[in-house]
């Protein structure tokens, strides 16, 4: 197997994986979203709530603010496997106590922990009105995204099969199939009288040239075994630590099973 990155950013990765099998590829694209562990703001305590908005929708609302969740803030903190994870005190501490009129934002929870923060400081949470008062304590732990959607890393996990795109020499160039590309792979070159493959990497295999080829000059497919994979974060986690991750979490399941039919099963 050989992986490619074809670009990287603080909340985003591309790569390619070549000589795999789908059933892997799928594994780690599911262990990504629900197997990494992250921080999210799990208990609430609302000691006071002037404001229009419901307690439950508050308290949802600050349960999806993406938290620091890197190697380094998880580090020390109870996973939900762990026999501590329900004591109270064992989760970050964030506190709430504002007076209107304002709007409250994300960068006013303050946390016990200097390491674990809202991601950005602009998510809005509440707008309260003249003298209405928002006091509010919060404990965030560490989850899985199998539990809810705030514990999951990924905003995008997704993966397609590599585009393969030929052309039959036997027909006449039918130069309208590249204008009816709607992503721009194709571009007609009638000097050099061929149809140019700009970027095939940007082919979703959508087929609209094959359908606009009269006499099925260009035909689109995939090669089987390679693919283009995606992770997007919500910031809260590097794309790569999250891979890293899944990749560990999928050789564990692998060593259990492995360990499991050795020893011929449970009993």
């Amino acid at each position: 197997m050989e992986i490619e990155v074809k670009s990287q950013s603080d909340n985003e990765m591309v790569f390619i994986v070549r000589d795999a099998e789908v059933p892997f590829i799928n594994a780690i694209r599911r262990c990504a979203m629900v197997n990494v562990p992250k921080i999210a703001i799990e208990d609430v305590n609302i000691i006071r709530n002037d404001s229009a908005m419901f307690n439950e929708v508050l308290a949802h609302r600050l349960g999806l603010t993406p938290l620091v969740s890197d190697l380094d803030a998880l580090e020390g903190m109870s996973l939900p496997e762990d026999d501590d994870w329900d004591v109270y005190e064992n989760g970050i501490m964030f506190s709430l106590n504002e007076v209107g009129p304002k709007v409250v934002y994300s960068k006013d929870l303050i946390s016990s922990d200097s390491k674990i923060k809202p991601v950005y400081d602009t998510i809005p949470l509440v707008k309260l009105k003249e003298d209405e008062v928002l006091n509010i304590e919060a404990v965030a732990k560490v989850g899985y995204g199998k539990e809810h959607a705030k514990w999951m890393p990924t905003t995008v996990c997704a993966y397609k099969q590599y585009p393969e795109i030929t052309f039959n020499e036997d027909e006449e160039i039918d130069y309208d199939c590249a204008l009816a590309c709607p992503r721009g792979v194709l571009k007609s070159d009638r000097r050099s009288k061929k149809i140019k493959i700009l970027d095939i990497e940007n082919c979703t295999m959508c087929k609209s040239c094959v359908r606009a080829s009269a006499n099925g000059y260009i035909n689109v497919g995939f090669r089987e075994n390679d693919f283009i994979f995606r992770i997007e974060t919500d910031g809260a986690m590097p794309p790569k630590e999250v891979l890293l991750k899944a990749c560990d979490v999928l050789g564990e399941k692998a060593d259990k099973f492995i360990q499991f039919s050795e020893e011929g099963g449970s009993k």
